[in-house]
């Protein structure tokens, strides 16, 4: 196999078009790293177990849609226990930082992190670090113990507290190399885990053996490369009692709507699933497809028809759909909060408005109409059984694959198996290879694909997309008669 010579980009190329995207290790910069048998070898939890150890080898496919000529692709390092392990248990000194919004699941995460370290490694230094990134040059800290943790998984938020920005690379550094810190597990979304690349970089420039692992949060589901990121599932199951109670107050008043707003401010993931799960939805508004509300095909052209049909409707939107309608929201456009995300205005009061103004003015239809929004509800809420499950894996393997030296990657399942993905590095444009980052973009809703065509045809809603937007999408997205990869898979593999 032949090995790309660019130290930042792990490229290994072998037969048939096989790549394999790489993650970076401690030895890559690091000489005569000693190494030491994993004690997973000896843990009565583990004697059970066929085959504990993932051989060296084994690599996860980004794509696995193929046809018969087409070349293997993209893979990606498999996560998991290995033989070896660069750390000690005596040496290691972890610390586990929260950064941005909350999203169910966080303190699970943490918990499993904690005891994970604990209970497979024999590890017992682990420190939070409070309040996000600031935390680590404000000197604000949390011992964590098996003990401390045990049950904090039963509540929402996150023990450590979170902030968004504080992001000063050198102070955060020299905090983790003046605490003797060697592992740093860094848990948040998309502009966290660019924050954790820049730490991760500094790291390796100054030549510390330090592993910086991050594992993907954000209850959008808005990652890329990863199937679904932790407390989507919580966030979609939470958002039916606020659809069903938007129903309940629709039917049982004359022309009555209900109107909910979900999270997305740039994916609409949790509309849309919401909208399936429910069945009780009429409309829904995501920010990947566009809309209008007046004239021939608009929203309340919709809304008139649904009205005389049922006597009652209920409209899902997300929170970043219908942006550019809010003239209001020229201004706000340019303003972004501490992590750097777009400060959106509150499409759900803003379009609740605007039907009602709308019906007020033709005289046609006396619309009673009740606004629901849920938002810091979901965010809140411990997570369900299903996350549970899904962030201990997440936090095992981030711990495995730290333990083994890697560093510089994100935690994640690709296609049903736990893989570690590099972060962001920089990349030849002159490269034929197909690689996606975690933190170069964001996943979103496919709405040529026939998950949104599954969506359309349960609440049989119009597209509202004229020629002209249909246009416009399908030269930015593949045509459907070509393999689906990526974000796409997500959508279509069901």
């Amino acid at each position: 196999m032949a090995v790309s010579g660019d130290p930042k980009l792990k490229i290994v190329k072998g037969e048939a078009g096989y790549v394999l995207e790489d993650v970076p290790h401690l030895a890559d910069y690091l000489s005569d790293l000693p190494t030491y048998p994993n004690p997973l070898q000896t843990n009565p939890a583990y004697s059970v177990v066929k085959q504990y150890f993932v051989n060296q080898d084994d690599t996860v496919a980004q794509k696995i849609v193929v046809h018969k000529d087409s070349p293997r692709g993209t893979h990606l390092r498999r996560a998991g226990p290995r033989q070896k392990v660069y750390f000690e248990a005596d040496e290691v000194h972890a610390c586990i930082v929260t950064c941005g919004g909350l999203c169910p699941g966080l303190n699970t995460v943490i918990r499993e992190i904690v005891c994970g370290l604990y209970h497979m490694y024999g590890v017992n230094k682990v420190l939070g670090i409070d309040g996000g990134y600031s935390g680590f040059y404000s000197r604000n800290t949390v011992d964590l113990t098996p003990r401390v943790v045990n049950d904090i998984h039963k509540r929402g938020g996150t023990i450590l507290g979170t902030s968004r920005g504080g992001h000063d690379t050198s102070k955060i550094v020299d905090s983790i190399h003046d605490r003797g810190i060697n592992q740093v597990y860094i848990i948040g979304g998309d502009g966290t885990q660019r924050g954790a690349s820049v730490i991760f970089e500094e790291v390796r420039r100054r030549g510390l053996k330090v592993a910086v692992v991050g594992v993907p949060k954000t209850i959008d589901n808005d990652i890329p490369v990863i199937d679904r990121s932790f407390g989507f599932d919580t966030a979609v199951e939470e958002a039916q009692r606020a659809i069903n109670a938007a129903h309940v107050e629709a039917e049982s008043i004359e022309n009555g709507i209900g109107v909910v707003k979900l999270m997305g401010r740039y994916s609409g993931f949790i509309a849309m699933y919401a909208t399936l799960a429910s069945r009780d939805v009429d409309c829904c508004l995501i920010p990947e497809s566009p809309f209008f509300l007046e004239g021939r095909g608009g929203l309340f052209e919709f809304i008139e028809k649904r009205l005389k049909e049922n006597g009652h409707m209920v409209i899902v939107i997300a929170e970043g759909a219908g942006q550019d309608l809010l003239e209001e929201s020229l201004q706000s456009m340019n303003q972004q909060d501490a992590s750097g995300n777009k400060l959106l205005k509150d499409v759900g009061l803003w379009i609740s408005q605007r039907i009602k103004d709308h019906f007020a003015h033709q005289h046609k239809l006396s619309v009673n109409l009740k606004y629901i929004d849920p938002t810091y509800m979901i965010r809140a809420i411990p997570s369900n059984a299903a996350d549970n499950v899904y962030c201990t894996l997440l936090a095992q393997s981030a711990v495995h694959g730290a333990m083994a030296g890697f560093t510089g990657f994100v935690v994640g399942p690709v296609n049903g198996r736990h893989s570690y993905i590099p972060f962001n590095v920089d990349i030849d444009p002159s490269s034929t290879f197909d690689i996606q980052h975690i933190t170069e973009r964001q996943n979103k809703v496919v709405i040529t694909d026939r998950m949104w065509a599954r969506l359309l045809s349960s609440t049989n809603q119009p597209s509202f997309l004229n020629p002209k937007d249909v246009d416009e999408v399908l030269k930015e997205e593949e045509p459907v008669t070509q393999l689906l990869e990526g974000d796409n898979c997500k959508d279509s593999k069901y």
